[in-house]
């Protein structure tokens, strides 16, 4: 069963996607103390596969729906 990973810290824009260097938004725990990072993309591209070998997956993909905040008027 895969669960969400609540011990571990957030993603931070300085993680990257294993597969293109992307920013990730998905961290895949492997047995063994082993783990992977996706960006979204490649997550949902892999994610059938992920879920097979998976114990955990933590997604933050959310954050790529936030709307970021705006500068007031004077600031422009």
């Amino acid at each position: 069963m895969v669960t969400a990973l609540a011990q571990l810290p957030g993603l931070t824009a300085t993680d990257r996607c294993d597969r293109c260097g992307a920013q990730a938004y998905v961290r895949v725990e492997l047995s063994e103390n082993a783990e992977l990072l996706f960006c979204a993309h490649h997550a949902r591209q892999h994610e059938d596969k992920l879920r097979e070998v998976a114990i955990a997956i933590h997604d933050e993909t959310e954050k790529l729906a936030d709307v970021p905040a705006t500068a007031p008027a004077e600031e422009i």
